[in-house]
């Protein structure tokens, strides 16, 4: 018998918390887009975007616009690395319309961002897994106490057989596992 999912509570606010450390972990990556694909502003446009809203400004359709975007660069991309950075920025911009839903799919949507930007280093350092653990252990030290509540409220992610599915899996069990200060860590 299939679990049903069930919805929680999910503010505009946590979702700004979302954003904001999507964001981080998807602009730590677009070098390796724009090193490949400079005159694209499409990735950058779209964490730009993710920032206004977490920063305090309306979910508009612009901003699912921006994600859209994103991704169609990602899959114009010729080089793996670049498709990974800017479909960390896509996710990034699309982490604003994660839903209240608890879905392991929905977990995809808050740790997406930083799962894709460590394969995009990974993959632009010749598929070294140490250089995209590295960049999982730097997202999970850099997670806030928001964003880890809004990924309780979800099922635990299962290690699956490809490369970003261990990413995801090993992004989720840190950020769970992590203890965590009264204010986050910034």
């Amino acid at each position: 018998m299939a679990r049903e999912s069930r919805y929680f509570s999910l503010s505009l606010e946590s979702l700004r918390a979302v954003g904001s450390w999507a964001a981080d972990c998807a602009e730590r990556v677009l070098p390796v887009y724009e090193t490949h694909a400079d005159a694209d502003s499409r990735p950058r446009a779209a964490i730009e975007g993710i920032r206004v809203f977490a920063g305090g400004g309306k979910r508009t359709a612009q901003l699912r616009s921006l994600a859209l975007s994103a991704y169609a660069a990602a899959r114009e991309a010729d080089d793996p690395a670049a498709a990974a950075a800017a479909r960390a920025a896509g996710l990034a911009a699309a982490s604003a319309y994660t839903h209240p839903l608890a879905d392991v799919h929905q977990t995809k949507h808050i740790l997406g961002p930083a799962a894709y930007a460590a394969l995009a280093l990974e993959l632009n350092h010749a598929g070294d897994p140490n250089i995209g653990d590295g960049e999982v252990r730097w997202a999970i030290e850099h997670v806030t106490s928001e964003v880890r509540e809004v990924l309780l409220q979800m099922p635990a992610r299962q290690a699956g057989k490809n490369r970003l599915d261990k990413i995801l899996y090993d992004l989720d069990a840190g950020i769970r596992s992590r203890a965590m200060p009264e204010n986050g860590l910034h």
